[in-house]
């Protein structure tokens, strides 16, 4: 019967639409009126068509399902085996491990069935040994493991290597020959340059030459060669939907080059970029609208931060509140039911179009210079990631970005300064670096620190 009434009534064209819109403007300028553009240069039309969208190839790798995950930081393994077992109990079926320093993993893991469970590494340190006996003790336990090794965030991050760039790339080399049994023993981290004020093509542009250099320095064994993505899901609802599309589009394209696997896997955690201490509680409704694009988007697991994770030390009921927010997309709001739900929908194809063909200009124009090393080294990525965090902060500090509860709507009675127990601001450390390293800011961060001081 849909059919039949639909077939009664003509079709529309695109030019139509926009001639209706422009005599609706009685003269206004179409462009000028109702075409946006954001700081990485997208055009956002008032209209979405049939006729305009692109015809995209099927993007390689878009998974069934996505995995609940859950970040667990390893510092007592006896705690860390309680955090993981309240985790798994409570609905999370894989785990976002994090450690400084090696750590006793048998017993992290006692007592812990990590059958089918998937593992990914982020650990503050190289030690080829430990990666190998911990690949093979997962293995041996049937857990999927991810090691994540990214060398280059390291870089970035600190300012300096783990030891220096030849040693480094020696034992990553070693791991890769003997932890075989791993899923995949490259990461490559997108969230930190999202954290740091990076625009949207930045973040893709970066990661891709990013991997270029791993893809690259193994080109000999680049057919076993996977890596993990991290992305940091921002509050762009749309654009962070397609910036994942986006992601594995590149990615498919590049690894062809190298004959190595198209598909990689992608972890999503939402930004730390519009967090806030004041109104912590919007924090909620943030996380659960960025874990929403990125289900959408075609996350391979999805990690969601607590609501007050910025201020307070880690607590059982802001990791319940935050794995919940998951189960919820899942098993209520089903979140998981298609595969790529946004395939065909006009405005996401388009952008996902417009995002993927400024990140390749933009990787083609770093790899041109010399590569993303040269680039990292003479702080180019750097001032370009300044120079669109001060756009961004200036937006904010006018009020154009707006974060409800901070800079619109505050609550004046809300009292803070007894309550945080993490500092919630940039930390300074004096050192000798390499090179200037990336520092993530959260955009409400000066705001912050003024209300707090003020406090009676």
């Amino acid at each position: 019967m849909t059919k039949k009434l639909l077939s009664e009534f003509d079709s529309v064209s695109a030019k139509a639409w926009k001639q209706k819109i422009q005599v609706d403007l009685a003269g206004a300028d179409y462009n000028q009126t109702l075409v946006s553009k954001t700081l990485d240069g997208v055009d956002i039309n008032p209209i979405y068509h049939a006729d305009h969208a692109p015809k995209l190839r099927p993007i390689i790798g878009q998974p069934k399902e996505w995995l609940i995950t859950q970040a667990v930081f390893i510092d007592q393994e006896v705690v860390a085996n309680k955090l993981i077992k309240r985790a798994l109990q409570g609905g999370a079926n894989a785990l976002w491990l994090k450690a400084n320093g090696i750590f006793d993993y048998e017993r992290t893991f006692k007592d812990i069935d990590v059958n089918g469970i998937v593992i990914f590494a982020d650990f503050a340190f190289l030690s080829e040994l430990f990666y190998t006996k911990l690949t093979k003790f997962l293995s041996r336990n049937k857990a999927v493991f991810h090691a994540r090794i990214d060398l280059l965030h390291q870089l970035a991050t600190r300012g300096n290597w783990f030891e220096n760039s030849r040693t480094d790339y020696q034992r990553l080399e070693t791991i890769f020959k003997e932890a075989t049994s791993a899923k995949s023993i490259l990461g490559v981290n997108l969230a930190h340059y999202a954290n740091a004020g990076a625009n949207t093509v930045q973040q893709l542009a970066y990661g891709l030459a990013q991997a270029n250099e791993y893809l690259n320095h193994f080109e000999a064994s680049s057919k076993n060669l996977k890596i993990t993505f991290t992305i940091a899901s921002g509050a762009n609802y749309f654009k962070e939907i397609a910036k994942i599309r986006a992601l594995r589009i590149l990615y498919s394209k590049l690894s062809a080059l190298y004959n190595a696997p198209l598909e990689c896997t992608v972890l999503a955690t939402p930004s730390l970029r519009n967090k806030t201490i004041y109104d912590y509680n919007v924090n909620m409704l943030r996380t659960s609208t960025e874990c929403m694009s990125a289900a959408t988007g075609g996350a391979n697991a999805i990690c969601n931060m607590p609501y007050d994770v910025v201020f307070h030390k880690s607590n059982q009921f802001g990791e319940r509140i935050s794995r919940n927010q998951l189960l919820i997309m899942k098993h209520e709001a089903f979140f998981d039911a298609t595969t790529n739900p946004a395939d065909g929908a006009y405005y996401i194809e388009t952008l996902t179009q417009q995002l993927a063909t400024k990140a390749l200009d933009l990787f083609k124009n770093i790899e041109a210079n010399g590569g993303f090393f040269k680039a990292l080294k003479s702080g180019t990525i750097q001032r370009k990631i300044k120079e669109n965090a001060a756009q961004e902060q200036l937006a904010f500090n006018e009020g154009k970005r707006q974060l409800v509860g901070t800079n619109v709507f505050p609550n004046p009675e809300e009292i803070l300064k007894e309550t945080i127990e993490l500092f919630p601001f940039v930390k300074k450390h004096s050192r000798k670096t390499l090179i200037e390293p990336i520092i993530s800011k959260r955009l409400s961060e000066d705001y912050e620190k003024t209300r707090l001081e003020d406090e009676k």
